[in-house]
């Protein structure tokens, strides 16, 4: 195994939004760091996002990505390719070991930013696997609701977690909202039972069992000896967090994984930050821009400091 050993200041761990603006930031402010990318990042499904400010038009996720990018390059950084298999904390820093083209090798740096971000639970639809990531269902209606508008809607969810999200589309942007739970029973009777009636969302228990496809839609879902339309399909399934990272330090997190952080973005790891969808909260690409910011300048002002380990150290 290799190893890289000049100590960084920063390690950034995620090449998505989040990342990509923790590394501007760092550039800006020339510190010494090193952004790993393993090229998965949630933000590249987006067909097109229009709640980014200044994109009046929306962007999509690729684009957004690349224009992150392009201006990266600008300050001479670029991503490099690979996953970082292990972390542990050390005295003085946390030693990361990386997997890429070149085999593994260690890098050590002061502080870590996890801008690794989560995985969409896609939904189990008969003959259509990766639906979510294909774009034929999509995951955010804040991100792109107001263009779905008046239109037939329908959740892929259970639990309070569909319930909550049916109520939400329902009260702000249509009146025309079906929950799907794919089979799964829904506990009765639903302490919503009133919201539901009151906005007229109707609920399919029964389980998918065969879709019609035109192109790049859904055009028909067959359920319960009934065939359904719908214009958009969204999933309230929810994230499966990658906060491996993280919870191998014993970071505080919550019961789905996602980190708990300080006003800083800073984890109960002392030196760990993290930043977008990884913690808990609100998964938006403006959120996670602004955990980015906010857990770069802390970074940068704390390298000017000792370590919590070293004399004087907070």
């Amino acid at each position: 195994m290799g190893s890289d050993e000049k100590l960084l200041d920063c390690l950034i761990v995620g090449g998505g939004p989040a990342g990509l603006t923790a590394a501007l930031y760092l550039a800006r402010l020339r510190r010494n760091f090193v952004l790993i990318d393993s090229g998965a990042q949630r933000a590249a499904w987006i067909p097109k996002s229009h709640n980014i400010p200044v994109f009046a038009s929306g962007i999509s996720g690729p684009d957004l990505l690349a224009r992150q990018r392009d201006t990266l390059a600008q300050y001479g950084v670029a991503p490099t390719i690979g996953t970082v298999s292990g972390l542990r904390r050390q005295p003085d820093r946390f030693v990361a070991v990386t997997e890429g083209e070149g085999g593994s090798r260690q890098i050590s740096a002061r502080y870590v930013l996890l801008a690794t971000g989560g995985v969409d639970i896609e939904p189990d639809l008969p003959d259509l696997p990766n639906a979510i990531q294909r774009g034929l269902v999509r995951y955010c209606p804040i991100c792109d609701g107001y263009e779905s508008r008046d239109r037939r809607i329908a959740v892929i969810g259970y639990g309070d977690r569909g319930l909550g999200e049916a109520i939400f589309i329902a009260r702000t942007y249509s009146r025309d909202v079906t929950l799907l739970t794919l089979g799964q029973p829904l506990e009765k009777p639903l302490r919503r039972q009133g919201e539901l009636d009151a906005l007229g969302v109707k609920v399919v228990e029964a389980p998918v069992e065969r879709l019609d496809l035109e192109g790049d839609r859904i055009a028909a879902l067959h359920a319960g000896g009934k065939e359904l339309h719908f214009d958009v399909l969204y999933s309230a399934l929810g994230l499966k967090y990658r906060s491996d990272l993280a919870l191998s330090l014993d970071a505080e997190h919550d019961p789905s994984g996602g980190l708990i952080v300080d006003g800083h973005c800073q984890t109960s790891v002392k030196g760990l930050y993290a930043a977008g969808d990884i913690v808990r909260g609100l998964d938006q690409i403006v959120v996670a821009m602004g955990h980015a910011a906010m857990a770069a300048i802390h970074i940068h002002n704390r390298c000017e400091l000792p370590t919590e380990d070293e004399p004087d150290g907070a």
